[in-house]
Protein backbone atom coordinates (compact mmCIF):
# COMPACT_ATOMS: atom_id res chain seq x y z
CA UNK A 1 0.00 0.00 0.00
CA UNK A 2 1.31 3.44 -0.93
CA UNK A 3 0.01 6.24 1.26
CA UNK A 4 -0.85 9.67 -0.12
CA UNK A 5 2.32 11.72 0.22
CA UNK A 6 2.88 15.47 -0.21
CA UNK A 7 3.97 16.48 -3.71
CA UNK A 8 6.56 18.86 -2.27
CA UNK A 9 9.59 16.73 -1.25
CA UNK A 10 10.62 19.38 1.26
CA UNK A 11 7.48 18.62 3.29
CA UNK A 12 7.40 15.75 5.82
CA UNK A 13 5.64 12.49 4.94
CA UNK A 14 2.34 11.45 6.46
CA UNK A 15 3.84 9.20 9.13
CA UNK A 16 5.97 12.11 10.33
CA UNK A 17 3.05 14.55 10.18
CA UNK A 18 0.77 12.51 12.43
CA UNK A 19 3.49 12.17 15.08
CA UNK A 20 5.05 15.65 14.98
CA UNK A 21 1.93 17.79 14.91
CA UNK A 22 3.29 20.99 16.43
CA UNK A 23 1.36 22.98 19.02
CA UNK A 24 0.74 21.27 22.36
CA UNK A 25 0.11 24.34 24.59
CA UNK A 26 2.63 22.89 27.05
CA UNK A 27 5.90 24.64 26.24
CA UNK A 28 6.62 25.50 29.86
CA UNK A 29 6.58 21.86 31.00
CA UNK A 30 8.44 20.10 28.19
CA UNK A 31 5.81 17.35 28.05
CA UNK A 32 6.19 15.10 25.00
CA UNK A 33 2.48 14.26 24.84
CA UNK A 34 -0.07 17.05 25.25
CA UNK A 35 -2.17 16.87 28.41
CA UNK A 36 -5.95 16.69 28.62
CA UNK A 37 -7.39 20.16 29.20
CA UNK A 38 -10.42 18.95 31.11
CA UNK A 39 -11.99 22.30 31.83
CA UNK A 40 -15.33 23.86 31.01
CA UNK A 41 -14.22 27.48 31.19
CA UNK A 42 -11.11 29.68 31.07
CA UNK A 43 -9.94 32.83 32.81
CA UNK A 44 -10.89 35.91 30.82
CA UNK A 45 -8.10 37.54 28.84
CA UNK A 46 -5.77 34.53 28.57
CA UNK A 47 -3.11 34.81 25.81
CA UNK A 48 -4.61 32.05 23.64
CA UNK A 49 -8.09 33.57 23.63
CA UNK A 50 -9.98 30.63 25.13
CA UNK A 51 -13.20 31.40 26.98
CA UNK A 52 -15.54 28.38 27.16
CA UNK A 53 -14.91 24.83 25.94
CA UNK A 54 -18.07 24.78 23.84
CA UNK A 55 -16.37 27.39 21.63
CA UNK A 56 -12.82 26.04 21.79
CA UNK A 57 -10.33 24.08 23.84
CA UNK A 58 -6.58 23.37 23.48
CA UNK A 59 -7.31 19.70 22.75
CA UNK A 60 -9.61 20.77 19.90
CA UNK A 61 -6.92 22.94 18.38
CA UNK A 62 -4.25 20.26 18.69
CA UNK A 63 -6.40 17.71 16.84
CA UNK A 64 -7.51 20.28 14.27
CA UNK A 65 -3.88 21.14 13.56
CA UNK A 66 -2.85 17.54 12.89
CA UNK A 67 -5.92 16.98 10.69
CA UNK A 68 -5.05 20.09 8.65
CA UNK A 69 -1.55 18.72 8.23
CA UNK A 70 -2.87 15.29 7.17
CA UNK A 71 -5.39 16.75 4.70
CA UNK A 72 -2.96 19.47 3.51
CA UNK A 73 -5.61 22.13 4.04
CA UNK A 74 -6.00 25.46 5.85
CA UNK A 75 -8.94 24.78 8.13
CA UNK A 76 -10.35 21.99 10.29
CA UNK A 77 -13.15 21.88 12.84
CA UNK A 78 -13.74 18.96 15.20
CA UNK A 79 -17.12 17.77 16.45
CA UNK A 80 -18.61 15.33 18.93
CA UNK A 81 -19.32 12.65 16.29
CA UNK A 82 -19.56 12.12 12.57
CA UNK A 83 -23.30 12.81 12.79
CA UNK A 84 -22.52 16.09 14.58
CA UNK A 85 -20.35 17.04 11.60
CA UNK A 86 -23.22 16.27 9.22
CA UNK A 87 -25.57 18.32 11.41
CA UNK A 88 -23.19 21.29 11.36
CA UNK A 89 -23.14 21.37 7.56
CA UNK A 90 -26.88 20.83 7.15
CA UNK A 91 -27.65 23.56 9.71
CA UNK A 92 -25.87 26.10 7.52
CA UNK A 93 -28.47 25.65 4.76
CA UNK A 94 -31.90 27.28 4.52
CA UNK A 95 -35.45 26.05 4.22
CA UNK A 96 -36.16 25.23 0.59
CA UNK A 97 -32.54 24.45 -0.27
CA UNK A 98 -31.98 21.32 -2.34
CA UNK A 99 -29.20 18.80 -1.62
CA UNK A 100 -28.30 16.36 -4.38
CA UNK A 101 -27.25 13.18 -2.59
CA UNK A 102 -25.56 10.03 -3.79
CA UNK A 103 -28.28 7.41 -3.37
CA UNK A 104 -26.05 5.04 -1.36
CA UNK A 105 -25.12 6.99 1.77
CA UNK A 106 -24.53 6.04 5.39
CA UNK A 107 -27.89 5.16 6.95
CA UNK A 108 -27.67 7.82 9.66
CA UNK A 109 -27.04 10.49 7.00
CA UNK A 110 -30.19 9.37 5.22
CA UNK A 111 -32.13 9.41 8.49
CA UNK A 112 -30.95 12.92 9.36
CA UNK A 113 -31.97 14.34 5.99
CA UNK A 114 -35.26 12.46 5.62
CA UNK A 115 -36.54 12.39 9.21
CA UNK A 116 -35.04 15.50 10.82
CA UNK A 117 -34.03 18.27 8.41
CA UNK A 118 -36.89 17.53 6.03
CA UNK A 119 -39.23 18.88 8.72
CA UNK A 120 -37.41 22.22 8.48
CA UNK A 121 -37.84 22.47 4.72
CA UNK A 122 -34.53 21.03 3.55
CA UNK A 123 -35.08 19.10 0.32
CA UNK A 124 -33.10 16.11 -0.94
CA UNK A 125 -32.89 14.34 -4.27
CA UNK A 126 -31.15 10.96 -4.46
CA UNK A 127 -29.11 10.11 -7.55
CA UNK A 128 -26.75 7.39 -8.67
CA UNK A 129 -23.64 9.51 -9.12
CA UNK A 130 -21.76 6.64 -10.72
CA UNK A 131 -23.83 7.42 -13.83
CA UNK A 132 -22.86 10.22 -16.23
CA UNK A 133 -26.53 11.21 -16.54
CA UNK A 134 -26.61 12.13 -12.84
CA UNK A 135 -23.51 14.29 -13.18
CA UNK A 136 -24.98 15.97 -16.27
CA UNK A 137 -28.15 16.83 -14.30
CA UNK A 138 -26.29 18.92 -11.69
CA UNK A 139 -26.61 22.24 -13.50
CA UNK A 140 -30.22 21.57 -14.54
CA UNK A 141 -31.33 20.91 -10.97
CA UNK A 142 -29.41 23.89 -9.46
CA UNK A 143 -28.91 22.40 -5.98
CA UNK A 144 -27.55 24.31 -3.01
CA UNK A 145 -25.16 21.45 -2.21
CA UNK A 146 -23.97 18.05 -3.43
CA UNK A 147 -23.39 15.29 -0.86
CA UNK A 148 -21.22 12.30 -1.71
CA UNK A 149 -19.45 9.29 -0.25
CA UNK A 150 -16.72 7.42 -2.05
CA UNK A 151 -16.37 4.53 -1.49
CA UNK A 152 -20.02 4.39 -0.44
CA UNK A 153 -21.45 2.63 2.59
CA UNK A 154 -22.03 -0.32 2.34
CA UNK A 155 -21.87 -1.07 -1.40
CA UNK A 156 -18.41 0.46 -1.94
CA UNK A 157 -19.33 2.32 -5.13
CA UNK A 158 -16.49 4.60 -6.24
CA UNK A 159 -17.57 7.97 -7.65
CA UNK A 160 -15.60 10.19 -10.03
CA UNK A 161 -15.02 12.98 -7.53
CA UNK A 162 -13.01 15.20 -9.87
CA UNK A 163 -15.62 15.07 -12.63
CA UNK A 164 -18.47 15.78 -10.20
CA UNK A 165 -16.57 18.62 -8.50
CA UNK A 166 -15.53 20.19 -11.81
CA UNK A 167 -19.16 20.17 -12.96
CA UNK A 168 -20.38 21.65 -9.66
CA UNK A 169 -17.69 24.32 -9.65
CA UNK A 170 -19.02 25.84 -12.87
CA UNK A 171 -22.17 26.80 -10.96
CA UNK A 172 -20.38 27.46 -7.64
CA UNK A 173 -22.16 24.56 -5.95
CA UNK A 174 -20.36 23.32 -2.80
CA UNK A 175 -19.52 19.61 -2.72
CA UNK A 176 -19.29 17.60 0.51
CA UNK A 177 -17.40 14.29 0.41
CA UNK A 178 -17.66 11.89 3.33
CA UNK A 179 -14.15 10.42 3.26
CA UNK A 180 -14.50 8.18 6.32
CA UNK A 181 -13.83 4.90 4.52
CA UNK A 182 -10.67 6.11 2.79
CA UNK A 183 -9.19 8.81 5.08
CA UNK A 184 -6.73 11.33 3.71
CA UNK A 185 -4.09 8.59 3.56
CA UNK A 186 -5.85 6.89 0.66
CA UNK A 187 -7.86 9.71 -0.95
CA UNK A 188 -7.78 13.53 -0.89
CA UNK A 189 -11.23 14.97 -1.74
CA UNK A 190 -10.08 18.57 -1.39
CA UNK A 191 -7.34 18.04 -3.95
CA UNK A 192 -9.97 16.52 -6.27
CA UNK A 193 -12.07 19.69 -6.02
CA UNK A 194 -14.38 19.10 -3.05
CA UNK A 195 -15.37 22.05 -0.86
CA UNK A 196 -15.56 19.98 2.32
CA UNK A 197 -13.93 16.71 3.36
CA UNK A 198 -15.93 15.13 6.18
CA UNK A 199 -14.62 12.32 8.38
CA UNK A 200 -15.99 10.35 11.29
CA UNK A 201 -12.84 10.37 13.42
CA UNK A 202 -14.47 7.63 15.51
CA UNK A 203 -13.36 5.22 12.80
CA UNK A 204 -9.86 4.93 11.26
CA UNK A 205 -8.51 8.24 12.56
CA UNK A 206 -8.89 7.14 16.18
CA UNK A 207 -8.70 3.45 15.36
CA UNK A 208 -9.40 1.96 18.77
CA UNK A 209 -13.21 2.08 19.06
CA UNK A 210 -13.06 4.03 22.30
CA UNK A 211 -13.94 7.62 21.35
CA UNK A 212 -16.56 9.43 19.29
CA UNK A 213 -15.62 12.29 17.00
CA UNK A 214 -16.07 13.96 13.66
CA UNK A 215 -14.13 16.51 11.64
CA UNK A 216 -14.66 18.86 8.73
CA UNK A 217 -11.69 20.01 6.66
CA UNK A 218 -11.80 22.75 4.04
CA UNK A 219 -9.77 25.35 2.17
CA UNK A 220 -12.72 27.76 2.21
CA UNK A 221 -12.55 30.49 4.89
CA UNK A 222 -16.30 31.17 4.82
CA UNK A 223 -17.18 27.51 5.30
CA UNK A 224 -14.68 27.32 8.13
CA UNK A 225 -16.41 30.24 9.84
CA UNK A 226 -19.78 28.51 9.40
CA UNK A 227 -18.45 25.33 10.98
CA UNK A 228 -16.92 27.16 13.95
CA UNK A 229 -20.24 28.92 14.46
CA UNK A 230 -22.17 25.63 14.34
CA UNK A 231 -19.74 23.99 16.76
CA UNK A 232 -20.41 26.73 19.30
CA UNK A 233 -24.03 27.69 18.61
CA UNK A 234 -25.43 24.15 18.38
CA UNK A 235 -23.25 22.60 21.07
CA UNK A 236 -21.72 20.07 18.68
CA UNK A 237 -18.28 20.13 20.25
CA UNK A 238 -16.39 16.98 21.28
CA UNK A 239 -14.99 16.38 24.76
CA UNK A 240 -11.35 17.30 25.48
CA UNK A 241 -10.71 13.69 26.52
CA UNK A 242 -12.09 12.27 23.25
CA UNK A 243 -9.94 14.72 21.29
CA UNK A 244 -6.92 13.61 23.31
CA UNK A 245 -7.69 9.95 22.57
CA UNK A 246 -8.15 10.65 18.85
CA UNK A 247 -4.92 12.66 18.73
CA UNK A 248 -3.14 9.71 20.33
CA UNK A 249 -4.80 7.25 17.95
CA UNK A 250 -3.93 9.16 14.78
CA UNK A 251 -0.21 8.74 15.47
CA UNK A 252 -0.43 5.07 14.48
CA UNK A 253 -2.88 5.54 11.59
CA UNK A 254 -0.35 4.79 8.80
CA UNK A 255 0.87 1.64 10.56
CA UNK A 256 -2.63 0.37 11.31
CA UNK A 257 -4.03 1.15 7.89
CA UNK A 258 -1.14 -0.58 6.13
CA UNK A 259 -1.91 -3.84 7.95
CA UNK A 260 -5.66 -3.46 7.53
CA UNK A 261 -5.44 -2.82 3.79
CA UNK A 262 -3.07 -5.75 3.26
CA UNK A 263 -5.43 -8.04 5.18
CA UNK A 264 -8.47 -6.71 3.30
CA UNK A 265 -7.07 -7.27 -0.18
CA UNK A 266 -6.01 -10.82 0.66
CA UNK A 267 -9.33 -11.65 2.32
CA UNK A 268 -11.33 -10.18 -0.58
CA UNK A 269 -9.48 -12.47 -2.96
CA UNK A 270 -10.09 -15.47 -0.71
CA UNK A 271 -13.78 -14.66 -0.29
CA UNK A 272 -14.26 -14.48 -4.06
CA UNK A 273 -13.30 -18.16 -4.28
CA UNK A 274 -15.95 -19.36 -1.83
CA UNK A 275 -19.02 -21.10 -3.29
CA UNK A 276 -21.39 -19.54 -0.73
CA UNK A 277 -20.36 -16.01 -1.80
CA UNK A 278 -22.36 -14.65 -4.73
CA UNK A 279 -20.10 -11.64 -5.24
CA UNK A 280 -17.41 -9.55 -3.51
CA UNK A 281 -17.02 -5.78 -3.60
CA UNK A 282 -13.54 -4.40 -2.98
CA UNK A 283 -12.35 -1.32 -4.92
CA UNK A 284 -8.94 -2.72 -5.92
CA UNK A 285 -10.23 -6.05 -7.21
CA UNK A 286 -10.49 -6.20 -11.03
CA UNK A 287 -14.16 -7.27 -10.80
CA UNK A 288 -15.18 -4.07 -9.01
CA UNK A 289 -17.43 -2.01 -11.34
CA UNK A 290 -15.28 1.11 -10.86
CA UNK A 291 -11.90 -0.58 -10.42
CA UNK A 292 -10.04 1.63 -12.94
CA UNK A 293 -11.43 4.80 -11.36
CA UNK A 294 -10.59 3.54 -7.86
CA UNK A 295 -6.96 2.96 -8.85
CA UNK A 296 -6.79 6.42 -10.40
CA UNK A 297 -8.43 8.20 -7.47
CA UNK A 298 -7.21 6.19 -4.47
CA UNK A 299 -3.77 4.98 -3.42
CA UNK A 300 -5.19 1.70 -2.02
CA UNK A 301 -8.53 -0.10 -1.81
CA UNK A 302 -9.22 0.49 1.88
CA UNK A 303 -10.07 -2.03 4.59
CA UNK A 304 -13.81 -2.59 4.03
CA UNK A 305 -15.14 -5.60 2.13
CA UNK A 306 -18.79 -6.11 1.23
CA UNK A 307 -20.08 -9.51 0.12
CA UNK A 308 -23.38 -10.95 -1.03
CA UNK A 309 -23.91 -14.33 0.60
CA UNK A 310 -26.18 -16.96 -0.84
CA UNK A 311 -28.25 -16.78 2.32
CA UNK A 312 -31.49 -15.44 3.74
CA UNK A 313 -31.64 -13.19 6.81
CA UNK A 314 -31.51 -16.07 9.31
CA UNK A 315 -28.51 -17.71 7.66
CA UNK A 316 -26.67 -14.41 7.18
CA UNK A 317 -27.20 -13.67 10.87
CA UNK A 318 -25.92 -17.09 11.82
CA UNK A 319 -22.85 -16.58 9.66
CA UNK A 320 -22.06 -13.28 11.43
CA UNK A 321 -22.64 -14.74 14.89
CA UNK A 322 -20.52 -17.84 14.21
CA UNK A 323 -17.42 -15.77 13.53
CA UNK A 324 -14.81 -15.82 16.29
CA UNK A 325 -12.51 -12.91 15.47
CA UNK A 326 -15.12 -10.68 13.82
CA UNK A 327 -17.41 -9.08 16.38
CA UNK A 328 -20.90 -8.40 15.01
CA UNK A 329 -21.17 -4.71 15.76
CA UNK A 330 -21.80 -1.25 14.34
CA UNK A 331 -18.89 0.97 13.35
CA UNK A 332 -15.66 0.20 11.53
CA UNK A 333 -12.02 1.19 11.22
CA UNK A 334 -10.73 -0.09 14.56
CA UNK A 335 -7.80 -2.41 15.09
CA UNK A 336 -10.29 -5.23 15.74
CA UNK A 337 -12.22 -6.82 12.90
CA UNK A 338 -15.99 -6.31 12.83
CA UNK A 339 -18.85 -7.72 10.78
CA UNK A 340 -22.12 -5.96 10.07
CA UNK A 341 -25.48 -6.94 8.55
CA UNK A 342 -26.38 -3.58 6.92
CA UNK A 343 -30.08 -4.18 6.24
CA UNK A 344 -30.81 -4.69 9.95
CA UNK A 345 -28.01 -2.55 11.42
CA UNK A 346 -26.43 0.50 9.73
CA UNK A 347 -29.28 0.87 7.22
CA UNK A 348 -32.18 -0.36 9.34
CA UNK A 349 -33.83 3.09 9.17
CA UNK A 350 -33.77 3.15 5.36
CA UNK A 351 -37.16 2.14 3.88
CA UNK A 352 -37.29 -1.44 2.64
CA UNK A 353 -38.15 -0.45 -0.93
CA UNK A 354 -35.10 1.85 -1.08
CA UNK A 355 -32.82 -0.87 0.26
CA UNK A 356 -34.15 -3.29 -2.34
CA UNK A 357 -33.58 -0.72 -5.09
CA UNK A 358 -29.98 -0.16 -3.97
CA UNK A 359 -29.22 -3.85 -3.50
CA UNK A 360 -28.90 -3.81 0.29
CA UNK A 361 -30.63 -7.12 0.84
CA UNK A 362 -30.70 -9.80 3.53
CA UNK A 363 -27.64 -11.62 2.22
CA UNK A 364 -25.40 -8.54 2.27
CA UNK A 365 -22.58 -8.54 4.84
CA UNK A 366 -19.95 -5.85 5.45
CA UNK A 367 -16.56 -6.62 6.95
CA UNK A 368 -14.34 -4.05 8.63
CA UNK A 369 -10.90 -5.63 8.53
CA UNK A 370 -8.61 -5.17 11.51
CA UNK A 371 -4.96 -5.76 12.35
CA UNK A 372 -5.14 -9.42 13.36
CA UNK A 373 -3.05 -12.07 11.60
CA UNK A 374 -4.41 -12.76 8.13
CA UNK A 375 -4.45 -16.56 8.53
CA UNK A 376 -6.60 -16.34 11.66
CA UNK A 377 -9.14 -14.09 9.93
CA UNK A 378 -9.15 -16.24 6.81
CA UNK A 379 -9.72 -19.46 8.73
CA UNK A 380 -12.42 -17.82 10.83
CA UNK A 381 -14.40 -16.74 7.75
CA UNK A 382 -14.01 -20.16 6.13
CA UNK A 383 -15.24 -22.08 9.17
CA UNK A 384 -18.34 -19.89 9.35
CA UNK A 385 -18.97 -20.14 5.60
CA UNK A 386 -18.70 -23.93 5.82
CA UNK A 387 -21.67 -23.92 8.19
CA UNK A 388 -23.75 -22.18 5.50
CA UNK A 389 -23.31 -25.18 3.21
Amino acid sequence: MELQQPEDPSQPGVSTKVIHHGESFANSTGTVMPPIYQTATFSHGNPEGFDYTRSGNPNFRILEAVLCSLESCKYSTVFGSGVSSITAIASSLSSGDLILCEENLYGCTVRLFEQVFKKFGLRTKWLDFSKISSIDSINKLSPSMIWLESPTNPLLKVLDLRKICDTAKKSQIPVVVDNTFATALLQRPLELGATISLTSTTKYINGHSDALGGAICTEDRIWNEKMKFAQKALGLQPSPFDCWLITRGIKTLPLRLQKQVDNALNLANQLAEQPCVEWVRYPFRPDHPQNELAKKQMSAGGAIITVKLQANRKKAYSFCKDLKYFTMAESLGGIESLVCHPTTMTHASVPTEIKEKLGIDEGLVRFSIGCEDFLDLDQDIKQSLNKLK
